[in-house]
C-alpha cells in the first residue's frame, strides 16, 4: 500500500529535499501539490513531475492523499496544520510548527484525538553524525557531559532572502529559523531538557523590519549541563559545528549542523583521539522512512510534534530574554501538556 503525499507549499525545501526523500520510499508517491498562486502551483507540478496542482487548501485535502508535508511560510502552519488533520490526513509540518508553543499544543492534541500521525520535520536529529554522538555519550564514553557547544551561524542564501529578513508578521528572524534548530539537536544529543536559557540578538545588516539575524544563547538542563549557541543568517565564511564536553572524554563535531550528510566527529579522551564512523544516509530520506514506519503502526517519527513543541517553547523564552535582558525559565513540564 502506498502512501500519498499532498505538498501543501510549492517550496524550495520541497524541490530540494523532500520531493527525492518522498520517492525514495518504496511506498511513497506525490500526488499533488498546492500554491495559492494557480501559475505557480501548475509550473511546480510540471516542472517535478507531480500529477496533480491545486490553488486552494480545500482542493489539495479534497485529492487522493493520505498524508500532507507543509512547507508554507510560518504563520500558515496551524491553520493549514488544523485543516489537514480534520480531514483525517497525516501531517509532517516544518519548524517551527507555528509562531506560538500554545497554538503548536493545538496541533499536537489535535492529532492525536484524531488518530492521526504528526511529526515535526526537525532533519538535523536524522544526521549520522548526531546520532553517533548521542550513542556515544549514552555509553559512556566521554563519562557525564557537563557543557555543550554549538555553532550554526551560515550566510542565508540570496534566493532565501525573502520573508524570514522582511516579515515579522510570517515569524521570520533567525531564532524561529535556526535557535528552533539548535534546540532540538541539543535536546536530541544530550537526551536532556532545557530548562533556562538567556540571549543576546542583533541586527547586522540583512534583516530589517526589527527582525533579529544574530543570536548568540546559554542554555541550562535538566540535568545542570550548560551549552552555548550561536545562529546567524550573515556570516559569510564561518563553519559550523558542535562540541560536548565530558568529565572523561569531549566529543568535537565539524561541519555538521547541515541539511546534508557531511561532517566528522572526532572522541578525544585519555587515550586520545578517535573519528567516529557513522552513515551517510540523506538526512531527509531517513526521517520519511520512519513517518511511513510510523503511518503503519510501527514506532513514531522522528522528531514528534512534542519536540516541535519543545523547540518553539526554547525559541520563544530566547526572544523573551533578549528583549527583557532576563534569563526566562521554559516550563519543565511541555512534554506532558498535550
Amino acid at each position: 500500500m502506498s502512501v500519498r503525499w499532498g505538498l501543501i507549499g510549492a517550496s524550495t525545501i520541497a524541490k530540494q529535499f523532500m520531493i527525492d526523500a518522498i520517492r525514495a520510499q518504496a511506498d511513497g508517491e506525490i500526488a499533488a501539490v498546492m500554491s495559492s498562486s494557480p501559475e505557480r502551483a501548475e509550473a511546480y507540478a510540471r516542472e517535478n513531475g507531480i500529477p496533480a496542482a491545486a490553488s486552494t487548501l480545500d482542493a489539495l485535502l479534497a485529492a487522493d492523499i493520505d498524508a500532507v508535508y507543509i512547507s508554507t511560510t510560518n504563520e500558515l502552519h496551524l491553520e493549514q496544520g488544523l485543516a489537514a488533520i480534520k480531514a483525517g490526513k497525516h501531517v509532517l509540518c516544518e519548524k517551527p510548527l507555528a509562531l506560538t508553543s500554545a497554538d503548536a499544543r493545538k496541533m499536537v492534541a489535535a492529532a492525536r484525538k484524531a488518530g492521526t500521525v504528526f511529526g515535526t520535520n526537525h532533519h538535523l536529529r536524522n544526521a549520522g553524525a548526531h546520532r553517533a554522538m548521542r550513542e556515544a555519550i549514552a555509553a559512556g564514553r566521554i563519562g557525564k557531559p557537563v557543557a555543550a557547544r554549538v555553532f550554526h551561524s551560515v550566510y542565508l542564501p540570496e534566493n532565501l532572502q525573502g520573508w524570514r529578513i522582511t516579515r515579522p508578521e510570517a515569524g521570520g528572524g533567525v531564532v524561529l529559523d535556526i535557535t528552533v534548530h539548535d534546540a532540538d539537536t541539543l535536546r536530541f544529543v544530550l537526551g536532556d531538557d532545557p530548562v533556562e536559557i538567556s540571549a543576546f540578538t542583533q541586527s547586522a545588516g540583512m534583516a530589517g523590519g526589527g527582525l533579529e539575524d544574530g543570536a548568540m544563547c546559554i542554555w541550562r538542563f535538566r540535568s545542570g549541563v550548560i551549552a552555548q549557541s550561536h545562529e546567524g543568517f550573515t556570516t559569510k565564511f564561518a563553519g559550523t559545528g558542535f562540541e560536548v564536553h565530558g568529565s572523561e572524554g569531549s566529543l568535537i563535531a565539524s561541519n555538521v549542523m547541515t541539511q546534508k550528510p557531511v561532517g566528522s566527529v572526532l572522541l578525544r579522551t585519555a587515550s586520545g583521539e578517535e573519528g567516529l564512523s557513522f552513515d551517510r544516509e540523506d538526512l531527509y530520506t531517513r526521517s520519511l522512512r520512519q513517518f511511513h514506519a510510523a503511518i503503519r503502526g510501527e514506532g513514531q517519527p522522528s522528531a514528534i510534534g512534542e519536540d516541535g513543541i519543545w523547540s518553539l517553547a526554547s525559541a520563544e523564552a530566547a526572544l523573551q530574554s533578549s528583549k527583557t535582558g532576563k534569563a526566562v525559565i521554559i516550563d519543565p513540564q511541555l512534554g506532558s501538556l498535550v
